[in-house]
């Protein structure tokens, strides 16, 4: 039995089966082989733009008829690509097995005609992704695919899906970066892809290639404006810093890069016991799911309870029972984690030295822990929360929590949803990105802005037909 995994180079209908190089992926142990894809160069990227003409000899109707298609072959019971990426990523991913099982059974869905027709009328419009669109008399636009480079996250194997489908969406020729923490999930997508329409042009149009992020000699020559026009990156600072590098006219840089995300509680929490039982059981589904692995996930939670003694109280109560509800949470959604981040393990034994200061509770080993600040103040270690980590900050006016959000912050979680209202002006104009019903922050709406951006109009290039002689 092999010790490795073999992660093909999946090239513009072409699979590659060239297992040449060896790669580490993100947890111990794990490896995984595929091509030196700079030996494949060449062929992976598109330096004739007038290629994509292929993708505009069909219609939307064609596309969305394609994505659907596409997707009833996804099922992970039948997939064998799938079933394949579904295994490596038990090794190699954050997920526990039971949570990215529960993942990969979603992946059909994001295909069905009816949900990719919403993101595209939603995100860019059918009308100009399908022609020549009069914005007054003597003006015409329309929106382009691009050449595009994507560096996705592997958290979740939700991304790449989202990628490909926004690509085929937008007509757009894709390079697509495997994460080293997902290696397979898109190549798997890809090749059912093959298998069904090699000479498609939605297949023609895309490649799945892993190579070592800093790989300078192959990115000095992939990022170049006669191989692509866009890089959309999913990416920490360190990354994005990196990839910024090789900017220069002509190439654009859209960023996804990783956010905090938090919650807001009222007073009307509080009233009573079954009230505050129910708040915190969806306070938990923003914690815990998918074990906080992504940006959406609450980490620091304020709580308009009072920072007296009474308020503190009743902290501490609402800490327990949240506690207990992510302890709670089906085993498709959160576990404790398979790789409990040792260092913040650390910053939590500490806290039993200051216990005047914070209660924790949890924290023994896996299961997460919620910590309970005594003051009006986060905990220094705040950006780091994971692994089902929750920070409780009791408050006595909201504009403790207000001040808190910045460009940094993603989805904030409210309750009840008449303090949303009252407040989504003045969180936006901190730097807030998504006000969200409590409970409801990693429900992400595909058909939505993300982190504060329009992903799919700024993967789009606007083209302007103008007839007016004025």
């Amino acid at each position: 039995m092999k010790s490795y995994f073999e992660v093909p180079l999946i090239v513009r209908g072409e699979v590659i089966e060239d297992f040449s190089q060896s790669f580490g992926g993100r947890i111990d142990g794990s490896q995984f082989k595929s091509a030196d894809a700079g030996e494949y160069l060449s062929t992976i990227v598109m330096d004739k733009p007038s290629d994509m003409a292929d993708l505009y000899s069909i219609s939307f109707d064609d596309i969305v008829d394609y994505l659907e298609r596409l997707g009833q072959r996804l099922s992970l019971g039948d997939n064998v690509y799938l079933q394949e990426a579904f295994e490596l990523s038990k090794l190699t991913s954050g997920l526990s097995e039971s949570i990215l099982k529960y993942a990969y059974e979603m992946i059909p869905s994001f295909f069905l005609r009816e949900n990719t027709t919403r993101v595209a009328a939603n995100t860019v419009g059918v009308d100009v992704l399908e022609g020549w669109v009069p914005l007054r008399e003597g003006v015409k636009v329309r929106a382009f695919g691009a050449r595009a480079v994507h560096i996705i996250a592997g958290n979740v194997p939700i991304v790449g899906v989202a990628t490909i489908v926004r690509n085929a969406l937008t007509r757009s020729d894709a390079i697509i970066k495997s994460p080293s923490n997902d290696p397979l999930t898109t190549a798997a997508i890809a090749r059912t892809m093959i298998d069904m329409e090699p000479d498609h042009p939605i297949t023609k149009h895309l490649t799945v290639a892993y190579w070592k992020g800093g790989d300078e000699e192959f990115e000095e020559q992939l990022y170049h404006p006669k191989n692509i026009e866009k890089i959309i990156a999913w990416g920490g600072f360190s990354s994005i810093k990196h990839i910024s590098g090789y900017l220069q006219p002509g190439i654009d840089l859209i960023t996804l890069d990783p956010k905090q995300s938090g919650t807001i509680i009222g007073p009307e929490a509080f009233i009573d016991d079954a009230c505050m039982g129910v708040v915190a059981e969806k306070a938990a589904l923003d914690v815990g799911t998918f074990n906080q692995e992504g940006c959406v996930n609450a980490r620091v939670i304020y709580l308009l309870c009072g920072t007296n003694e009474e308020g503190l109280g009743v902290a501490k109560r609402f800490g327990q029972l949240l506690f207990n509800a992510i302890q709670a949470l089906p085993n498709t959604l959160s576990t404790p984690h398979r790789n409990f981040d040792p260092a913040l393990k650390e910053e939590l034994d500490a806290l039993k030295f200051v216990d005047d200061e914070y209660t924790v509770i949890g924290g023994k080993g896996s299961e997460g822990a919620v910590i309970i600040s005594h003051e009006s103040e986060q905990v220094d270690f705040a950006r780091s929360l994971a692994c089902r980590v929750a920070n409780i900050v009791p408050i006595d006016s909201v504009d403790t929590a207000i001040k808190s959000v910045n460009s940094y912050t993603q989805t904030i979680g409210i309750y009840p949803n008449s303090l949303k209202e009252e407040l989504r002006d003045l969180l936006a104009y901190q730097g807030g990105q998504r006000m969200v019903s409590l409970g409801g922050a990693t429900n992400l709406p595909p058909d939505a802005p993300q982190d504060g951006i329009e992903t799919m109009r700024r993967m789009c290039k606007w083209v302007v037909d103008d007839s007016n002689l004025q």
